[in-house]
């Protein structure tokens, strides 16, 4: 946990010869020094390990000086788990830029969901934003993603304040009724991203719409990410 926490900082610095360069080497020395005096040692792709671990040492030297790859995920569910779980971390270097470059602002639902677009379109052939859904109580409703080739749904929420926080399951509850009469959604991922951390209860939450919906009108399996 350590590691990742250190990762973005550790592994990503300004450019050489810099005044911010010359801040962040001296911050660095520091992290570098407190995790030494309390017996660990930071190596490059975010891992912290206590200095005594013998055993490991000579593979963590070798891969310390190389990036840390990545496999490629085997299914769309793992590719969605990396890719959502890292929306936080993938916004982390767009809204701190270097000198001089305009930051970007994910503070609204449109902003992630542009960003979330944008990552998965080099995976993902098929993308359909903002398809309608059939009707549902007299109206029909947008979905945020359809992936069609995988029967699959991501509908992204943005918790706003403390208010819309206690509609978020009301406004899920109805999204799954509309997405499940859907001929292609078989899937349905719920992203919920709250920055904030206004969701009073984001375990139950997820608790009471996870999991397979059967009924008359379609079938959906429901799945819950809370960021």
């Amino acid at each position: 946990m350590l590691g990742n926490v250190l990762e973005e900082f550790m592994d990503l610095h300004p450019q050489e010869g810099s005044e911010e360069y010359e801040v962040w080497t001296t911050n660095r020395n520091r992290i570098v020094n407190v995790l030494e005096e309390n017996g660990f040692r930071y190596f490059r792709g975010g891992r912290v390990l206590p200095n005594d671990i013998s055993v490991i040492s000579s593979e963590v030297e070798q891969s310390s000086s190389t990036i840390v790859s990545v496999s490629k995920p085997s299914s769309v569910e793992d590719l969605l788990m990396i890719i959502v779980r890292g929306l936080p971390r993938a916004m982390h270097p767009l809204t701190d830029r270097r000198k001089d470059a305009q930051p970007l602002s994910f503070s609204s639902e449109y902003d992630v969901q542009d960003l979330l677009h944008a990552l998965l379109r080099p995976w993902v052939a098929d993308i359909r934003p903002e398809e309608f859904t059939p009707s549902y109580a007299g109206s029909s409703t947008r979905m945020d993603f359809l992936l069609p080739t995988h029967s699959l749904v991501i509908e992204l929420k943005f918790v706003r304040d403390r208010n819309h926080g206690k509609r978020i399951g009301d406004e899920l509850i109805i999204d799954i009724e509309h997405y499940r009469r859907h001929p292609d959604c078989k899937f349905l991922w719920c992203v919920i991203y709250d920055p904030e951390k206004l969701l009073l209860n984001a375990e139950g939450l997820k608790t009471d719409l996870d999991g397979r919906r059967d009924t008359p009108d379609g079938t959906v399996t429901v799945h819950v990410l809370v960021l």
